[in-house]
């Protein structure tokens, strides 16, 4: 199953936190991943002060469940040093979001697939743009390039 994930850091050394998400994503993964480029943005509904992120997507090849890959993702987080957050969109040192699962649409609490707000973010359409430019995601008429065309129009 393809699984496209974001990865983002607005927290210590981002490169390096980045590097260790990529790295992790190929461990999971069945096949070599494809992998967008890494691009610093302001940060998006978070709070005030919060430094700019990097941030970049991946694809891989899972044989796991939507539910697993999820949770080996949270884990991951933790592992990087991501606490719970006391405000949403609190800085972190490593995000890693599940934006879709193959032709899945999954909503099972605090799992939603494809991600709800992925379509309406430049910093992850554009890297997923790069790497899978005519993906239509579960639920969606048009590809990713055409989405991304759509928000620059606006």
């Amino acid at each position: 199953m393809k699984a496209g994930i974001a990865l983002g850091s607005n927290l210590g050394n981002r490169a390096q936190h980045l590097q260790h998400g990529f790295a992790f994503l190929q461990s999971l993964s069945t096949a070599p991943i494809l992998q967008s480029s890494v691009v610093e943005t302001a940060p998006v509904d978070c709070p005030p002060n919060s430094g700019p992120f990097l941030n970049a997507v991946a694809q891989i090849d899972t044989s796991g469940t939507a539910r697993q890959l999820f949770e080996q993702l949270k884990a991951f987080e933790r592992t990087e040093g991501r606490l719970a957050a006391t405000l949403p969109n609190s800085p972190r040192p490593l995000d890693l979001d599940l934006l879709y699962f193959g032709a899945e649409i999954v909503e099972e609490g605090d799992l939603i697939v494809p991600h709800p707000r992925m379509t309406r973010r430049r910093f992850v359409l554009g890297p997923l743009a790069e790497i899978v430019p005519g993906l239509i995601l579960p639920g969606k008429s048009r590809s990713i390039q055409q989405l991304l065309t759509d928000l620059d129009l606006e």
